[in-house]
Order: structure tokens, then C-alpha cells, then sequence
């Protein structure tokens, strides 16, 4: 099924839709661009006929100058709000037209928009790092889209296989698909989503750190008091009852002014202690609070709310996401409130006449009460919804793409139809794979036939399978399983680890892993690649005949066509599979697996041609014929 906007089937189109998108939203932003010009403008001419009005009045003495001089300061604050807004509004469609060409940049094959992950590469991992989950150009690079460090974290998690691995669960895994599909239909939500970059990265341990700080401040209990709710509005309401009677009767106007002066500075010796604290909290992260303010009102107020995903906990109809917005909308309030502190002469005023800062430590202190411990849940389901929305771009992106079926069965089931790299796009060649369970499949070929490509080809599309994103073949139907390779091990002459020892220690981490796991695809490329040929042999041998007793079942490519005969044992669980070439004047590469043993081989041929090309012909003459 093809997702997105109505009549999307394919590239083509996508591109066709994205570029229409950014060319529609600059012209938005060139309009609004040239509003915000003739806005200055008049803002200026505004605050300079304020002035020439009071100037007329001075002058003159007629109320006329006051009306106008009132007339253009009103004037002037309507164009600076909306032109305040408009800018807003700039900040908006721009942030949304970066949006719209990171996914242009991800069609042509450039992913450096978009984090790598490559705080994740870890070569000791069971995978990750041999199937090029993480770092440049790598998995995790084309389908983050993340907006807060919490979502990235999420996201890793899930192709590390540590939130749903092999026991979730067909029905998790099943309605982590249905969440990622029914998100991939919403793309202008998720663009809107995604244009929440604009607010800078959002630290999320940075934020739920701060947010516990905050709410186990130990501020006066006073604060929370009805008794001192009740004081401070009857202080407030007498001492304008006092300014009243200095207006209109004979009170000197030094009683209202005394009573104002003691109101400011009770708040301020009473308050500024706990705000203090409060500044010292919270402060620091507005602008990144207000980022989470806005993902929340998305998640609260729009269709996303209806997303039912196991992880997350803002769904059941949008009720718990409205009870959350309230929170963060609140908790922005009191940042607004403790911002504006700065401004000495409105503290003064608000201060004196409405206590504003006791209030806006009520206000903290009901939020503390209400709000402060459910945060942290309503973060983390923020974070899942940003990997969702990852998910569902990658998949709104790759409409060619199919979904797996998940086999509710014991063992390793793994029947691919048509399956190919997810990198390698329209080049690519399908390939078919039936693997059972506790069988080993030796995979036989020549260099650059295509081996260690398709061994990938079938982890990432396993790895995309279980976390409900779409996978790149025909028709796969997968059991539940753990996953351990060993394609890319490397020395380390800093730790005095030789390249064989390397070797022997990710085979040692394998055997591990296999003991722990009631069922694991092992997918090994050129089991011992340091020691000498034969050895080599009797190794491998030795080590498929010990991991055959166990529950794993295994995928193995070598150039040691001596390997294949295991296929002759008794037992009847070793396959011969292979990538055949042919050689003529040029070497052809099919790129399809058929079952068997390779037969050409490539080496000495592109060897022989390369000496042919670039030695004497007496050498080449000699050393044909000594091949």
C-alpha cells in the first residue's frame, strides 16, 4: 500500500510533492518577508507622529495632541504585536521549508542534514556495528529525523534491538507497524513535528533534570495557603480602595504610597528567596520548554493523539496528552512570569500593585502539587513520539517498501521474497532466502560477488521488521529472534589485541550470547580470516560442529570452498548456497544466489589482466604461464 498524499506512488512524485512544498512555502515567506518591511515602517511613522503630537502639544495646549499622541502609541503597539507575530510566523514556514529539503537531500542520496549517530558505533556491539547501523551514511542516519535527544536515545534503542526484541511479542510488534503506518498518512503533522528544530537541539536528560529539581523545591507552605491567598487580595483590594479616596477626597496621597511601598518590599523579602530558586531551576531551559510546550499542544490537539503505539503513554483518545498540555502550558507561564522579572520597572509596578511575585510562587507551588511528578512520564512520550515520527517519514519515504510478517512461532523462521539492500535503492537485486531452523547456509562466491552485501541485506531488513518500519523485499515473514554477527572485526594495537585474537574474542562473545538466548541467526563473514588456510578449515570446522549444538541457526560466507562439503554430514543442517560469476573478456557479476558451491573465482584473473596492462610483456608471457 502506497502512503502519504493522495495519488503519491512513487520518487518521482515525492520529489515532485516535496519541491512543490518548498516552493510554496518560500513564496509564503517572501510575502510575509515583505509584510514585515512595511510594518517596520509604519511602526517607525507611528512613534515619530507620537512625537511630533506631543510636541504639537506643547506648543499648542490642545487635548486634540493628546488624542493623537494616545491614538499613535496604540497604533505603534498594534504593528510592533503584529509584526511581532508575523515574525513568529517567518520563523515557522522557514523552519518548515528546511524540513521539506532535508527529505529533497534524502531522495538525491545526501543524508548530512541529519544526525549520524555515531555516539552509538560500538564495534563490541552484537550487530550494530558490522550491519553499519550507525556513523556516516548508516541507518540511523537516514531515518532520524529526531527533535529532542530523548527521541534519538529511543530510536538507537530500537535498532539495537532493546526496545522489542525477541520477547515483545507478534502483537507489540504488530501494533508498533499499525502506529508507524497510520503516522506515515499524516505528513503535514509530521513536517510540523519535525520543524520544532528550529527551537535548537533539546537536551531531554538536560530538561527532566531540571523539571526534578523543580518540583522537589522546598518552597514555603504559606505560598499554597488559602488564609494568604485571601490576604493578598485584600491587601490589593485596599490599596485601591486608598489611591480611590486620594484621587477623589481629601487623603493625602502619601497613605497609598506608604501602603504601597510596604506591599513591595513584604513580597519582595518574602518571595525573592523561592524565586530565587525557582530561576536557578527552571530558567535556563525556557526557550527549550516552550519547544516542548509546543510537541505536546501537536500531540494533544491534532490527529497524532490517536496514534496507539505499546510505548506510548499519550494516546487513550487524547485525554492524557490534553491533561499534559495543561501541565507544560502552565509550567511555560511561570517561566513567562520569571522572565519578565527582568524588567526592573514592570517588577516595581507589578509587584506594588498586584503582588505579582507571590502569585507566581502560588502558582509554582499548585504546579509542584498538580504537575511536577507525572513530567518526566509525559517527556518520555514525547521522546517515543519523535522516534515514531522518524519511522513514519522513512516509511512515507520508501513507498516501494513492503511490511513483514511477523511469525508467532518458536525457532528462527526467515522467508525472504525478493529482498535487497535498503541502501543500494534502484540498483539493487532482489534475492530469495528460506532459512530454517537450527540449518546453517554456507554461502560460497568471488570477491565483489555480492556476498557480504546480501548477509547485511537480511539484518537490516530483520532489524527494520521488528520495530515495525517497512523492509525492502517482496514478501519476508519472520519469527522472533536474537541476532549476533561477525563481519568486521579489527585489532586493537593500543590494547595489544592482534587481529586472530580479536577474532577468537568476537567468536568467544558469540558463543556467549548464543547460550543466553532460548533462539539466535548467527551471520558470520569469514569465520578466522588471520590464521593460515588450513587451519582456517579445521577451525571453522570445529567451531560450526560445537555452535550447531545449540539453539542457533546459521548464515556463513567463505572463500574456503572446502568449507561446503559440511554440507555431506550425516545430519543433513549444512547448505551450500553461492554467487556465481562468469569470465570471459570482462568479469560479470549477477548478484543472485543460487544454491551450490562457487565455482570461478576472480583474484587471479583481475590480478593476471592488471599485470597484462601494466608489466612488460615477457612478464606477463612468464607468469601466464606459470597460472
Amino acid at each position: 500500500m502506497i502512503l502519504g498524499e493522495p495519488g503519491m506512488k512513487d520518487v518521482k512524485e515525492l520529489r515532485e510533492y516535496y519541491s512543490g512544498r518548498v516552493k510554496e512555502l518560500s513564496g509564503g515567506i517572501s510575502g510575509l518577508k515583505r509584510a514585515g518591511r512595511m510594518l517596520v515602517a509604519s511602526e517607525l511613522v507611528a512613534f515619530a507622529a507620537a512625537i511630533g503630537f506631543v510636541a504639537a502639544y506643547t506648543v499648542h495646549g490642545s487635548y486634540f495632541w493628546l488624542v493623537g499622541t494616545a491614538a499613535m502609541l496604540i497604533g505603534y503597539v498594534a504593528f510592533r504585536r503584529v509584526d511581532v507575530s508575523n515574525a513568529e510566523r517567518v520563523e515557522r514556514l522557514t523552519a518548515l521549508r528546511s524540513v521539506y529539503e532535508g527529505e529533497l537531500d534524502y531522495l538525491d542520496g545526501r543524508f548530512d542534514r541529519f544526525d549520524a549517530g555515531e555516539r552509538y558505533v560500538d564495534p563490541c556491539h552484537e550487530f550494530t556495528f558490522d550491519m553499519d547501523i550507525f556513523g556516516r551514511s548508516s541507518l540511523y542516519q537516514r531515518i532520524n529525523r529526531t527533535v529532542t535527544q530523548g527521541g534519538a536515545d529511543i530510536l538507537a534503542r530500537c535498532l539495537e534491538m532493546k526496545a522489542f526484541g525477541p520477547e515483545s511479542g507478534k502483537a507489540l510488534i504488530d501494533r508498533r507497524a499499525d502506529a508507524v503506518e497510520r503516522l506515515a498518512e499524516m505528513e503535514g503533522l509530521r513536517a510540523g513535528f519535525m520543524a520544532m528544530r528550529r527551537y535548537g537541539p533539546i537536551d531531554t536528560r538536560a530538561v527532566k533534570t531540571a523539571l526534578g529539581t523543580a518540583g522537589s523545591l522546598p518552597l514555603p507552605s504559606f505560598a499554597s495557603s488559602t488564609v494568604a491567598r485571601a490576604v493578598a487580595v485584600a491587601l490589593i483590594v485596599v490599596f485601591a480602595l486608598l489611591i480611590a479616596l486620594a484621587v477623589f477626597t481629601d487623603m493625602p496621597s502619601g497613605v497609598p504610597v506608604m501602603w504601597g511601598t510596604l506591599m513591595f518590599f513584604g513580597v519582595l523579602m518574602l518571595c525573592s528567596g523561592p524565586l530565587r530558586q525557582m530561576s536557578k531551576a527552571v530558567n535556563s531551559l525556557c526557550r527549550q520548554m516552550k519547544a516542548y510546550t509546543e510537541l505536546v499542544r501537536l500531540a494533544a490537539t491534532t490527529e497524532l493523539c490517536t496514534v496507539d503505539d505499546p510505548c506510548l503513554g499519550m494516546s487513550s483518545g487524547g485525554e492524557a496528552a490534553a491533561y499534559a498540555l495543561t501541565s507544560f502550558d502552565e509550567l511555560r507561564r511561570i517561566l513567562d512570569g520569571l522572565d519578565r522579572r527582568g524588567n526592573v520597572l514592570g517588577l516595581i509596578v507589578f509587584d506594588t500593585f498586584l503582588l505579582s511575585d507571590f502569585f507566581l510562587v502560588r502558582r509554582f507551588c499548585r504546579w509542584q502539587g498538580m504537575h511536577a511528578a507525572d513530567m518526566e512520564r509525559w517527556i518520555d512520550s514525547v521522546s517515543v513520539l519523535d522516534a515514531l515520527v522518524s519511522m513514519a517519514t522513512f516509511r512515507y519515504n520508501e513507498p516501494s517498501a513492503g511490511r513483514a510478517e511477523i511469525a508467532d512461532t518458536d525457532g528462527v523462521v526467515y522467508d525472504a521474497r525478493g529482498i535487497y539492500h535498503p541502501f543500494l535503492g534502484a540498483s539493487a537485486v532482489p534475492n530469495d532466502l528460506r532459512i530454517e531452523d537450527n540449518h546453517y547456509y554456507i554461502v560460497t562466491g568471488a570477491n565483489m560477488a555480492g556476498k557480504s552485501t546480501f548477509l547485511r541485506s537480511l539484518g537490516v531488513n530483520y532489524l527494520l521488521a521488528v520495530n515495525g518500519m517497512p523492509v525492502f523485499a517482496a514478501g519476508l515473514r519472520v519469527s522472533l529472534f536474537s541476532l549476533f554477527s561477525s563481519m568486521r572485526t579489527s585489532d586493537n594495537l593500543s590494547r595489544g589485541i592482534s587481529y586472530f585474537n580479536a577474532e577468537l574474542l568476537r567468536l568467544g562473545q558469540l558463543m556467549e550470547a548464543c547460550r543466553r538466548s532460548p533462539r539466535t541467526l548467527i551471520i558470520l563473514d569469514e569465520i578466522l580470516k588471520g590464521t593460515n588456510s588450513l587451519d582456517k578449515l579445521n577451525g571453522s570446522r570445529m567451531f560450526l560442529d560445537a555452535i550447531s549444538e545449540l539453539p542457533v541457526t546459521g548464515i556463513i560466507a567463505t572463500h574456503d570452498l572446502e568449507l561446503s562439503k559440511m554440507a555431506d554430514s550425516p545430519s543433513g543442517r549444512f547448505h551450500n548456497l553461492c554467487f556465481e560469476i562468469e569470465l570471459s573478456d570482462n568479469v560479470t557479476y549477477t548478484y543472485k544466489i543460487t544454491p551450490g558451491v562457487a565455482r570461478n573465482q576472480n583474484a587471479t584473473w583481475l590480478l593476471r589482466n592488471m599485470i597484462r596492462n601494466s608489466w612488460p610483456e615477457r612478464v606477463y608471457d612468464r607468469v601466464g604461464t606459470a597460472v
